[in-house]
């Protein structure tokens, strides 16, 4: 699978946003909290926001380009038909690359396992 990261691999509008909030599996993190859901599309999507809570403008992009790089370098983990908003928490800022990497395993296996324990849902969560 490639490592790139293109538009068709992110959640970009707000109603998809929101629809992922609603339905989807929150699942908590040292760093971000995320929101999992299910898609009818053959590839993972992911959403990332970051408020002003976290920090000022270049804490917030630093934290969204650490999110992205290992969402990137491990996609290849993830289900293909998930949508993944990642809401990062004002401590992602002071992390380093290994700690965000390590939080975000963690988080694909807690995903992976949530699945499996509700692999046919009505309504679509994990």
């Amino acid at each position: 699978m490639s490592e790139t990261f293109p538009k068709s691999n992110r959640i970009l509008h707000r109603a998809e946003f929101r629809e992922v909030y609603a339905k989807g599996r929150k699942i908590q993190a040292k760093f971000f909290t995320a929101f999992v859901l299910q898609n009818s599309l053959e590839r993972v999507r992911l959403g990332i926001t970051a408020t002003r809570k976290s920090g000022k403008a270049v804490n917030r992009n630093r934290a969204r380009r650490l999110v992205r790089e290992v969402f990137r370098k491990h996609k290849s983990r993830i289900a293909a038909n998930l949508d993944i908003v990642v809401n990062v928490k004002s401590q992602l800022c002071d992390a380093d690359y290994w700690d965000v990497e390590a939080d975000f395993l963690a988080f694909i296996e807690k995903a992976g396992k949530s699945s499996e324990v509700h692999p046919d849902s009505s309504d679509q969560r994990l």
